[in-house]
């Protein structure tokens, strides 16, 4: 199987069973997203889901947060990971986003990475899910999905796996397919107990062709 065959029996089969494939984090407007991603960086959607009802009861709007401390924001997100620093990236994110882009969440990459708490991975995130732009970011289980099935090869930084992936999938589906390797990575393709009996795609797996033959 080439590449190119592999990437279109996995689009096909994800196109045909997850076709409103969306992410699990809960929000209302591109402010409560972003807050939502920024606490989401080494934490549970789960967990996230759980906090920001609190923060968004106080903070409404990002003019709101833009008025409070890191300080005020902790005991909002102690429960979160790295909750000191993520408390002063939410506190410093939102006083850019006021002074320097007039209240609005900015919708391109290069300006959501100056915002504090915000790399690539995250501006990623908020402008295709947001925006639907041709962006795909990379976590954990993106980056390990797809070496594992064979879309990419020898990638060794999320930013190069980013670049063979948006090589091979069409621009129009790739803020879909970002959703589509996260799911199946948290549920089907898990890092330590695959389930490759219960997958979808594993006729096209190398992991599953190498390592589980009799699938």
């Amino acid at each position: 199987m080439t590449k190119a065959e592999r990437y279109r029996n996995i689009i096909d089969y994800f196109i045909a069973n997850q076709p409103e494939a969306e992410t699990e984090l809960l929000y209302d407007s591109p402010y409560q997203l972003l807050v939502a991603v920024i606490l989401s960086a080494q934490c549970t959607d789960k967990r996230v889901n759980l906090t920001t009802p609190s923060i968004f009861e106080k903070y409404p709007s990002v003019q709101d947060m833009a008025l409070a401390t890191p300080e005020e924001i902790f005991p909002l997100i102690r429960s979160i990971s790295y909750p000191n620093n993520k408390a002063k990236h939410l506190a410093g994110m939102a006083k850019m986003v006021v002074e320097q882009f007039h209240g609005e969440i900015p919708m391109t990459v290069a300006e959501l990475i100056q915002l504090p708490g915000v790399g690539r991975k995250t501006a990623n995130v908020i402008t295709s899910v947001i925006d639907q732009q041709p962006n795909m970011a990379v976590d954990t289980h993106v980056f390990r999905v797809s070496a594992r099935i064979g879309l990419t090869t020898r990638a060794k930084t999320p930013l190069q796996a980013e670049l063979q992936l948006i090589k091979h999938i069409p621009p129009k589906l790739i803020h879909k397919a970002h959703h589509w390797l996260i799911l199946h990575g948290r549920y089907i393709c898990m890092a330590r107990h695959p389930k490759c009996r219960e997958c979808g795609i594993r006729s096209s797996c190398l992991y599953a062709q190498k390592h589980i033959p009799l699938l």
